[in-house]
């Protein structure tokens, strides 16, 4: 059995363990009701103008498409990699490197594949393999759609100038606290909704469709991407309180096995004092 000493060393660097864990949760909770209520309020708002997006294209004729509706043969990818730029969050942020990892060597196994990192986790990750064409982890430090737009812009100029066919956006969305769901989302080309899923009510549209269409997907682009980072900011945020919270319940736990055998230790040790002042004075009388 371990000394008092010992004992209560690894009781007090356990208390203070369980401290900071407890802090981090706060802060983390604090942070997450925001982040929250930000991706709650975007969310409908994104996703219908993806779908009127995905409707108009849909009813376009193929010569009449935008650029970024443009199919092309799948030589060359991008995936956007949306992780965080801080670790203590569990499982989120290697749950986008093994996603990444996957797509690149089983869905785009053979093709020129390329990552575009939004994170410092991802970055680190790839940078080793070198396949990391742009860093952009400082976005996080003013989360702004201003900001995540000029990545977005980048990405349609390189798409636009032929240096990727195909455009995939891998992140964690934000389903509750405890939850976050790996999703894997074609970013560029747009795919239009089949005719079949589309309205049959007869629109009149000023300016013409192929007018609103090219003016709708910078602005869709811009907004989808944006959606993407600030449900992975929400995911990331509910990981780590919830990481940070089991890590608590961990540690609490840990403390009161240690008191209990630094009770039962010290009481070891006051019985065997107790033993030999006995003896001695057992062996005084004879």
């Amino acid at each position: 059995m371990a000394n008092l000493k010992e004992i209560r060393n690894r009781i007090s660097s356990v208390s203070s363990t369980m401290q900071i864990t407890s802090a981090m949760k706060m802060v983390s909770a604090a942070k997450l009701k925001k982040a929250q209520d930000a991706i709650t309020a975007m969310r409908p708002y994104a996703d219908k103008l993806t779908e009127l997006l995905q409707s108009l294209s849909a009813t376009l004729d193929a010569d009449s498409g935008s650029k970024f509706a443009e199919q092309r043969e799948v030589n060359k990818v991008l995936l956007v990699a949306i992780s965080s730029n801080r670790g203590l969050c569990g499982a989120f942020n290697s749950n986008i490197i093994k996603q990444t990892s996957s797509l690149m060597k089983e869905t785009y196994a053979g093709k020129d594949v390329s990552v575009l990192a939004i994170g410092k986790k991802t970055n680190d990750f790839f940078e080793k393999t070198g396949q990391v064409i742009a860093n952009k982890s400082d976005v996080y430090d003013q989360l702004t759609f201003d900001n995540v737009a000029s990545i977005a812009e980048m990405i349609m100029e390189k798409f636009n100038e032929g240096e990727f066919d195909k455009v995939v956006l891998i992140y964690n969305q934000f389903k509750n606290a405890a939850t976050q769901i790996v999703q894997s989302e074609q970013f560029l080309p747009i795919v239009p909704m089949s005719r079949e899923t589309t309205s049959n009510a007869d629109y009149i549209f000023e300016p013409s469709k192929a007018e609103i269409v090219e003016q709708l997907i910078p602005k869709s682009l811009k907004t989808q991407l944006y959606k993407a980072v600030r449900d992975s900011f929400a995911s990331e945020h509910g990981a780590r309180m919830t990481a940070m919270h089991k890590a608590t319940d961990n540690a609490t736990e840990l403390r009161d096995q240690l008191k209990l055998t630094y009770n039962k230790a010290r009481q070891a040790a006051i019985t065997n004092e107790i033993l030999e002042i006995v003896g001695g004075a057992e062996a005084l009388n004879g």
